[in-house]
């Protein structure tokens, strides 16, 4: 919100004080109210979940370096209270909204976003459905549906299945026909996992990954793995495919790199990174427009929803990013704004 106009009066707003632990350098401080300028909007939010990208960025560990003193949170629902000149931002006025703000700044009363990153949503959507209507289930369809192009009966690696995310890909496999044998770090989650309908559990650490990987597909081999964690979780993961695998890495939760011989490589196994907001930036309106559309379907089917967790205020912020990385924890931490 740097070089923003304001109006004169405050807002609560969460600011990143220095690069370092959530819990240690998120501070809840008062700073103006912003005013929307030309192509833009003003949106009252109501509220914002708190996602592993959010506290990797405040670790320094991200895509992309924050700036000291900005605002973070990317997605959220709020309702359009004002928009500046232009028409897109005067059609949105008054509607509720999905928030994706590229820039961050959805950890405050009031965001300043271009009108086009505003996503008017159906009204039967609960606010905490709507609050993470991005980034997990637009990352599932585009990685699973178009990225690999996973089809029914086949097999796909699923790292880290006791995520959100995770366990989004198996309620999306359950729907669309393929299976999923996912990887988890605790026996206590298989019975959950298999409830959603895991065809395949297995606990990281018991026994060889390729080697269990080969007795459950059988022949043919794997073709499909994603993994968010990297390091030798992720090289596991990726020695498990077969000679033609393709392998989608979308994040690095163990902050150390793949070891990568080039020889499966030359090969023709396929490794590749997915980063959600360069993959959105390529695609025409028309078709982000359809994945939105798609989204809501696949929410109100109970696939692609997100359960709500514990719930604190901007003032509790540093309660709130403890929360979210407790192991275990149920559902999806959110920022209660309004």
């Amino acid at each position: 919100m740097n070089n923003v106009p304001t109006n004169g009066d405050v807002m609560k707003s969460v600011v990143l004080s220095a690069i370092g632990e959530p819990s240690e350098v998120l501070k809840c401080i008062d700073r103006p109210i912003p005013e929307p300028g030309r192509g833009q909007v003003r949106v009252k939010m109501i509220a914002s979940p708190i996602n592993p990208s959010d506290l990797m960025l405040t670790r320094g560990r991200y895509m992309v370096k924050p700036e000291v003193g900005t605002s973070l949170g990317y997605e959220g629902v709020g309702i359009v209270e004002k928009a500046g000149p232009g028409l897109l931002g005067k059609y949105m006025a008054g509607k509720r909204v999905a928030v994706l703000n590229a820039a961050g700044g959805n950890w405050s009363e009031y965001a300043v976003l271009p009108a086009n990153r505003v996503v008017p949503v159906p009204k039967d959507l609960p606010d905490e459905q709507v609050a993470s209507f991005f980034v997990n289930p637009a990352t599932v369809l585009c990685m699973v549906r178009e990225v690999l192009g996973v089809r029914r009966g086949d097999w796909i690696l699923n790292n880290a299945a006791g995520s959100s995310l995770g366990k989004m890909i198996i309620k999306l496999g359950k729907r669309d026909g393929f299976k999923t044998l996912n990887v988890v770090r605790r026996e206590s989650l298989i019975p959950e996992l298999k409830a959603l309908g895991a065809d395949e559990v297995l606990v990281e650490g018991n026994g060889s990954l390729s080697e269990s990987v080969a007795r459950i597909v059988g022949q043919g081999g794997l073709k499909y793995a994603i993994d968010p964690v990297a390091g030798q979780s992720g090289t596991d993961v990726f020695e498990s495919l077969s000679h033609e695998g393709h392998m989608l890495v979308y994040g690095t939760l163990s902050g150390q790199p793949l070891t990568i011989s080039p020889r499966p490589l030359i090969a023709g196994k396929r490794l590749e990174g997915f980063y959600l907001g360069h993959y959105m930036q390529k695609r025409p309106l028309w078709k982000n427009l359809l994945l939105f559309k798609e989204i809501s379907r696949l929410i109100r089917e109970g696939v692609l929803d997100t359960p709500p967790g514990p719930r604190f205020t901007l003032d509790q912020i540093a309660q709130a990013v403890v929360a979210a990385e407790q192991p275990g924890k149920d559902g999806k931490v959110l920022l209660t704004i309004s």
